[in-house]
C-alpha cells in the first residue's frame, strides 16, 4: 500500500479534515504506543499502520 492510498482510506473513514488530526493525536498500543503519524515517520509500512487503525476503530472486514 502506498502512503497516498493509506491517506485516502483514512479520509474515507474519518473525514478529510479530521483524518490528519486523528493521526497526529491518537495513540495506538499495537503501534508501540505511538500515533499513526509517528509510526509512518519511523518507517512503518502504511499497510501495517492501516491494519492497526482498522482494528483500533473496529472497522468492518470489507474496509481492510
Amino acid at each position: 500500500m502506498k502512503h497516498s492510498e493509506f491517506w485516502v482510506r483514512m479520509e474515507n473513514q474519518l473525514g478529510t479534515g479530521y483524518a490528519r488530526v486523528w493521526a497526529d493525536t491518537q495513540v495506538i498500543g499495537s503501534l508501540g504506543s505511538r500515533t499513526v503519524t509517528e509510526a509512518l515517520e519511523s518507517g512503518d509500512q502504511p499497510k501495517v499502520v492501516w491494519r492497526a487503525v482498522h482494528t483500533h476503530l473496529g472497522l468492518p472486514a470489507r474496509d481492510r
